[in-house]
């Protein structure tokens, strides 16, 4: 008996582990980056996701940003402690399929405005509720660098 259903268990096991692994590639894994301090977590963040998408490109990455966060956004912004350039970084990224999303509410608080910032940033109402949107609704894996 045992003989007579290897073949069949073999071809099953085959089978099943193309349509897992397709299924897999179909729908790449889905992050939000949260940054709320471009001080300390700019340019880490910003390697981390270099980093990321270097090892699992297929990843769809989205960065929320609020509060001091937005600065790593703002046109010709610098990381204070070494003064390396965001904007390159974050072009690079957006390049590769990044979506880089500000706080409207920070805006507002910190009366800022939209033209300040870089072409490569979006904006979101509430940087914290499309955080929570994003985890809770969509799936994200969620990362706070």
């Amino acid at each position: 008996m045992k003989k007579i259903l290897y073949p069949f268990i073999v071809i099953f096991l085959a089978i099943a582990s193309v349509f897992s692994s397709s299924a897999f590639a179909a729908n790449p894994t889905e992050v939000v980056y949260h940054i709320d301090d471009a001080e300390t977590q700019g340019i880490k963040g910003l390697r981390n996701i270099r980093n990321h998408l270097d090892v699992s490109p297929q990843t769809k990455i989205i960065v929320v940003t609020h509060a001091n966060g937005v600065d790593i956004l703002m046109e010709g912004a610098k990381d204070k402690k070494n003064g390396i350039e965001y904007g390159p970084l974050i072009g690079a990224l957006k390049s590769r399929g990044v979506r880089f999303e500000v706080c409207e509410i920070t805006l507002k608080n910190r009366n800022l405005s939209k033209d300040q910032f870089s072409l490569d940033a979006d904006f979101t109402p509430s940087g914290v509720v499309r955080v929570a949107d994003l985890q809770y609704q969509n799936h994200f894996a969620y990362i706070k660098p």
